[in-house]
C-alpha cells in the first residue's frame, strides 16, 4: 500500500483516522496549493477545494497548480486532478467561488475536522474565522508569507503573540473588533523586505513552507 510508509509512523488507527477526516482549504495559490498536496499524500481522503481563481503566468514562480500547461484552468480543477493522481479514492469537492457571506453556509460544512485558511483577501478572511468561530468549526491561518527571501522559520502561535508580520497586525485589529479570542496562526516573524514595487515579491520555497507547516498542524491536530 502506498500509505504503508506513513502507518509505520502512526500506526493503522492513526491512517484510519486521516482517511475519514475532512478538511476544506480555502485559497489555492502559492501556500493552499502545497496544503492540499501534503494533506493527499498524507492519506486524508475527503477535501473540499475553494478558490474562485484561474492559473496565471505569474503564479508559476511559487504555485504548484502553476506551469505552462495549465495557464487559464480553474486553480481548484488543476488541484483536484494532481490529488486524484496521488490517490484515486479521494472524495475532492471543488467551488469556483470567491467565498463569501453569501455562499459560506453552503460551502463549510458542519463535517469538516478543520479549514485552511490560506486567503489574502482581507474582509473575506475575517468573514471566514469569524463564520468558524461561530459555528465551532475547527481553522487555522496563515499569515503574511511575501517579501521574504531568507531560511524560512515558520511557527504555530496564536495570532494575539504575533510580531513582525504586517498582515497578522492588520488581522489582530479586526478580529478584537469583532469579539474573536484566539486564532492559531502559521507564521514568519522574519521581517519583511521593502521594495519599490506596491506588488508583494514572493519566492518558491516561502509558500511552499508555509504549506508544509500547516498541513503538519492539521495531521498532529487530528491525530491527537
Amino acid at each position: 500500500m502506498w500509505t504503508d510508509r506513513t502507518e509505520l509512523l502512526i500506526g493503522k488507527d492513526g491512517t484510519d483516522k486521516l482517511k475519514q477526516s475532512h478538511i476544506a482549504v480555502v485559497g489555492i495559490g502559492g501556500v493552499g496549493g502545497y496544503v492540499c498536496l501534503m494533506l493527499a499524500r498524507s492519506g486524508i481522503e475527503n477535501i473540499t477545494l475553494v478558490d474562485f481563481d484561474k492559473v496565471d503566468e505569474t503564479n508559476i514562480n511559487r504555485q504548484v497548480v502553476a506551469n505552462t500547461k495549465t495557464v487559464g484552468q480553474f486553480k481548484t480543477q488543476v488541484m483536484k486532478q494532481q490529488i486524484l493522481e496521488i490517490n484515486p479514492n479521494c472524495n475532492v469537492k471543488t467551488y469556483e467561488e470567491r467565498l463569501c457571506s453569501e455562499n459560506i453556509n453552503r460551502i463549510l460544512t458542519q463535517d469538516l475536522n478543520y479549514v485552511v485558511d490560506a486567503i489574502d483577501d482581507i474582509p473575506n478572511k475575517v468573514n471566514l474565522i469569524k463564520f468558524c468561530k461561530e459555528n465551532n468549526i475547527n481553522i487555522v491561518s496563515a499569515m503574511g508569507a511575501g517579501n521574504r527571501i531568507d531560511i524560512p522559520n515558520f511557527k504555530v502561535v496564536d495570532i494575539y503573540k504575533t510580531s513582525n508580520n504586517g498582515l497578522a497586525k492588520i488581522m489582530r485589529k479586526k478580529l478584537r473588533e469583532i469579539n474573536v479570542s484566539s486564532l492559531d496562526v502559521v507564521i514568519s516573524e522574519q521581517p519583511a523586505l521593502k521594495t519599490e514595487s506596491k506588488e508583494i515579491g514572493s519566492i518558491a520555497y516561502y509558500p511552499a513552507m508555509c504549506g508544509c507547516v500547516l498541513s503538519a498542524y492539521i495531521v498532529t491536530k487530528i491525530l491527537k
